[in-house]
């Protein structure tokens, strides 16, 4: 499901912002984009979402702005031994050249060591404390954002149930469906049979009717129809997560579907089960952004 939510923080000097984005997708694949140094948040990060969210494409990003940092400089002794013995020996080699001056010395990579004041453990850990309820909050806003997305949806769904319900029931009450046309139409082909082979046997000629018989009767695929059409609108009611399931149901339904229309030898029933087929179709676009 698509989605948006967002959450800013602050605390001791750091200010940060949570964006979460979601799109369709089959199942979780949950990414995310951390500042430097804040790399160990990202198994955190995944597992809340994953805790929160069962199905989209999830994208975490974080931008962090921090303290100036507290800088220390520290002087590289072994390193200035090191060039005191080299100068002795240049300006033996040289000494018509010119002592170093101090500017060129400390242009020397290595000489002059920068260190930013570590942050104690403690500190890091109330950080990420603060960090991580951002994190829900944003994922607060993302779920509300989801919602109110799948309210529509639900809304559509229903509406297409109404419409399958209605189709169902129209091949529940078509003709071909009926006994006697069952029956009259078995008469006719058993006739035709006996007519092309005289002398069938008793025995293969019921057999032969039995099988006619099943395939005429459709009565089962509409009552299967029947029964998914309501436990589709169970899932509706569901509170949980329930899009795996609903695209289960799609594939059944479409069975149902692919058989009504492979066993039927009436036009209506025919287009009644193509009707069917096309809104399952819609009801399974619908379903890909169902949580």
């Amino acid at each position: 499901m698509t989605g948006f939510g967002s959450a800013e923080g602050a605390f001791e000097g750091y200010s940060w912002t949570w964006e979460l984005k979601s799109v369709n997708g089959k199942g979780l694949d949950v990414r995310w984009r951390l500042p430097q140094g804040l790399e160990g948040l990202e198994i955190e990060t995944r597992k809340r979402i994953a805790a929160r969210f069962k199905r989209g494409n999830v994208s975490a990003a974080l931008s962090l702005t921090r303290p100036e940092a507290t800088l220390h400089y520290q002087v590289n002794e072994e390193m200035i031994g090191q060039l005191k013995s080299a100068m002795v020996k240049l300006q033996d080699a040289f000494p018509e050249a010119r002592e170093p001056a101090l500017d060129g010395l400390l242009s020397l990579k290595g000489l002059i060591e920068v260190e930013e004041e570590e942050e104690a453990p403690e500190f890091k850990e109330k950080l990420t404390k603060a960090l991580m309820e951002s994190l829900e909050e944003a994922m607060a806003g993302l779920a509300k954002s989801r919602a109110s997305e799948g309210e529509k949806l639900n809304e559509i769904l229903e509406d297409r149930l109404v419409y399958m319900d209605g189709l169902v029931k129209a091949a529940e009450a078509n003709a071909a469906l009926l006994p006697e046309k069952i029956r009259q139409r078995l008469k006719l082909q058993v006739e035709d049979l006996m007519g092309q082979t005289p002398g069938l046997p008793e025995e293969r000629l019921a057999q032969e009717a039995a099988v006619l018989m099943v395939k005429a009767d459709l009565r089962e695929e509409v009552d299967r129809l029947k029964a998914h059409v309501a436990t589709a609108r169970e899932l509706l009611a569901d509170p949980d997560a329930v899009g795996r399931r609903f695209d289960f149901l799609c594939q059944e339904f479409n069975r149902e579907a692919n058989t009504l229309c492979s066993k039927s030898t009436d036009k209506g029933l025919t287009r009644i089960g193509l009707d069917l087929k096309v809104t399952i179709d819609q009801i399974r676009e619908q379903i890909q952004n169902v949580e």
